[in-house]
């Protein structure tokens, strides 16, 4: 069992506590801390929490606190992992881990210094079909990774400081592209070093000086692939959808929109819907356990019992630092308009040299382009022949 300290009140630290009174109910949030001392005790009074403070320091140095969550606006994080390091107490942050690759890793040396646990949550790559999806790549279903693709779009952010590019460190890209990175290079596989970026990106709707749009590219050392798409201007509620794209297969997954649960409503739901839906008439397309589906309740179990445990969870510090530093290549491609390298100071995974695979044998002396069945029920087959270089089909 964890004794929690709460770091903020807004939307996040609130699915935060949702979760961690649910699935891993024997954890406990002892203190939350907030900067409206009125809106931070009815916050505790509403979810069980025994104490309310507008003071970073207390909450991070009670006695009874064995880990901090931040859930704070993005300038902040850092200053609250630096409390959390200085009472000793191991520290989860939100996503992303900091607003550029230089803070994230003056985070990440603080928390390995101070030699505390520490864990990055970042929900999206637990949620349960990502999880299976996986599951599934690391054994091998689909063969080797080739193309991955991941979007994130809603109508915006839920708070003011999001909107603040010296808050929040950036726009769309910041909020969501951090999600949709790490998605595709966990399929990947985070051990394959992310070489060079190309990014677009745009304010195309909103009055803000970060960008409300991006599209971008990111090249892996395998030679995959991986396409991220956010938006702040996407109408119709939350758009979360992965691709991926194997030599041996192909998996889609879309998390919240068309899932299965749809509803119709001619006069209005009369409440809350899900998180980013734009109306509570017509067409409806409710969740039905939000913390799950959003990966909150698979993060946390994995960051306690991994605290437990003394050992590391899936996403740390380091994989926060990695993704800061992608975004990073990202904005220097928005402006110079070209593939720009992802600069890693600190690299742990693999050697830089690609680890493609090989061409698939068809016997001795030829390599197989492709197979298909015909309508007679005959094979045709496309050989290379591997000496002349010679393309030929043949029918069995």
């Amino acid at each position: 069992m964890a004794n929690i300290a709460m770091l903020g009140t807004g939307l996040i630290g609130l699915f935060y506590t949702m979760s961690l009174r649910g699935k891993r109910s024997r954890d406990r949030v002892v203190v939350v801390q907030g900067r409206d001392p009125e809106k931070t005790k009815a916050f505790a009074g509403k979810h069980g929490v025994p104490r309310s403070t507008t003071s970073l320091e207390e909450a991070v140095s009670a006695s009874d606190v064995d880990l901090v969550v931040v859930g704070l606006p993005n300038h902040l994080h850092l200053e609250a992992v630096a409390a959390a390091c200085r009472a000793g107490k191991g520290v989860l942050c939100t996503k992303p881990l900091a607003r550029t690759a230089a803070e994230a890793k003056q985070m990440l040396q603080t928390v390995e210094k101070a030699g505390v646990f520490h864990g990055y949550l970042e929900d999206l790559v637990y949620t349960p079909k990502t999880l299976k999806a996986l599951a599934s790549v690391r054994a091998g279903t689909i063969g080797r990774v080739l193309w991955t693709r991941s979007r994130e779009a809603h109508p915006g952010p839920h708070s003011d400081w999001f909107w603040t590019k010296e808050m929040s460190g950036g726009g769309a890209l910041v909020d969501m592209g951090c999600h949709c990175i790490e998605i595709g290079r966990s399929f990947v596989g985070k051990e394959v070093r992310p070489v060079e970026a190309v990014c677009w990106g745009a304010t195309q709707v909103h009055p803000i000086e970060a960008e409300d749009s991006v599209v971008g590219l990111v090249r892996y050392a395998s030679g995959a692939l991986a396409q991220f798409e956010s938006a702040w201007t996407f109408r119709g509620g939350m758009d979360l959808r992965d691709e991926v794209s194997g030599s041996d297969g192909t998996i889609w997954l879309n998390h919240w929109l068309r899932t299965g649960f749809e509803m119709f409503s001619a006069p209005g739901s009369g409440g809350y819907v899900a998180e980013k839906a734009e109306t509570e008439s017509g067409w409806l397309f409710p969740v039905g356990d939000e913390t799950s589906a959003l990966g909150y309740d698979d993060m946390f179990a994995d960051m306690l019992d991994a605290f437990e445990a003394k050992r590391a969870p899936v996403e740390t510090f380091y994989d926060g630092y990695v993704v800061n530093a992608i975004m990073d290549a990202c904005y220097r491609s928005m402006d110079t308009k070209r593939w720009e390298p992802v600069a890693l100071d600190d690299w742990r995974g693999k050697a830089d040299a690609a680890t493609t695979g090989a061409y698939v044998e068809y016997d001795a002396r030829h390599w197989l382009i492709k197979f298909e069945r015909m309508p007679d029920g005959r094979r045709k087959l496309i050989l290379k022949d591997k000496e002349t270089g010679a393309v030929k089909q043949t029918l069995e």
